[in-house]
């Protein structure tokens, strides 16, 4: 990747200076946290008191204070670390957000930091490969995957614009800015980044990166792969993005979570199946079960198959078999 003028930012920071600055301006805008912080979070609780609710260490009671605050007609931000805001309180989620947002009209943005591997040292009880399937699961939810803080802050304007429950799962570090020239149309669903001959990759959050480097590292061998940013992973512009994978003999799913399990690459089977596209699908995602190693990101994802390197490997063999 280029050096970016643009200073990185962690993912919260962003969308929470987005939601600090609109709340000057929209009293109908409320936030709810569950015990969880960062300095911009400060601003939002010293500027705006009669706006902001701390619940404490009780997600299942963010959900349904986050609820009742929306039915009263505010759209509401609830703040939280990932695998809590999605495993600890999912009945709650289906029931009063999913369930109710069906009779109800409701906006609710749940945010979720830490996806995968980004609280590195904490283990699997803080990382998070299973909240694409669980959030998506729910017919209701939309759900919003960033890869860098420019298109994190972006997504304030989907939420404010889309009313129902959505979920954004933001990345914990701060990671090198991708989308240097602006943020990509959201509405979309998802953005292209290159297009290539017979082989495109689909990544969606951290992955991302990940996909660029291997497209990178292909591009020297001149093997040239398509790479796109999948943004919205259950609402996107299906005639849009069928029109972009049409040409492709191998589509390449990247994911920092569990293959067949019913993430992305859930997604992109039935949506290949349901538009009748004929290119072969290797879904690629964090082989093995929960892992208890210590190390870098880097290290752990080579470990479990979807660093750079252990992806470059993959796609070179799913290529060596296309017939193209």
């Amino acid at each position: 990747m280029n050096a970016s003028p643009i200073k990185p930012l962690a993912m919260r920071d962003a969308m929470l200076d987005r939601i600090w600055r609109a709340m000057a301006a929209d009293e109908k805008i409320f936030f709810t946290c569950a015990d969880f912080g960062s300095p911009v979070l400060d601003k939002i609780r010293a500027d705006f008191p009669g706006r902001f609710v701390n619940v404490g260490i009780a997600e299942q009671n963010l959900i349904n204070v986050s609820a009742g605050l929306a039915l009263e007609g505010y759209t509401v931000f609830a703040y939280a670390i990932a695998p809590f805001i999605t495993m600890r309180c999912y009945e709650q989620v289906r029931v009063s957000l999913a369930l109710l947002s069906e009779v109800r009209p409701m906006n609710v943005n749940l945010i979720g930091v830490g996806a995968g591997y980004s609280y590195v040292v904490s283990g699997p009880t803080h990382q998070c490969y299973e909240d694409i399937t669980l959030m998506r699961a729910m017919p209701n939810m939309r759900v919003l995957s960033p890869a860098d803080h420019v298109s994190a802050a972006a997504l304030f304007d989907r939420c404010i614009e889309v009313s129902g429950p959505k979920y954004l799962r933001f990345d914990a570090q701060v990671l090198p800015v991708i989308y240097t020239s602006g943020a990509p149309d959201a509405s979309l669903g998802f953005h292209v980044h290159r297009r290539g001959q017979s082989i495109v990759l689909l990544a969606t959050g951290y992955m991302l990166h990940t996909a660029i480097k291997v497209a990178q590292l292909l591009a020297t061998e001149a093997v040239d792969v398509g790479v796109i940013d999948i943004i919205e992973l259950n609402h996107c512009n299906g005639d849009r993005l069928q029109a972009e994978l049409a040409p492709y003999a191998g589509i390449v799913s990247l994911e920092e979570g569990f293959p067949g399990r019913g993430g992305m690459d859930a997604m992109l089977f039935d949506f290949m199946a349901c538009r009748g596209l004929s290119g072969k699908l290797l879904n690629i995602g964090v082989g093995g079960g929960y892992r208890f190693e210590l190390g870098t990101r880097a290290e752990l994802h080579e470990q479990v198959g979807i660093g750079p390197q252990a992806v470059l490997a993959k796609v070179r063999n799913f290529a060596a078999g296309l017939v193209v």
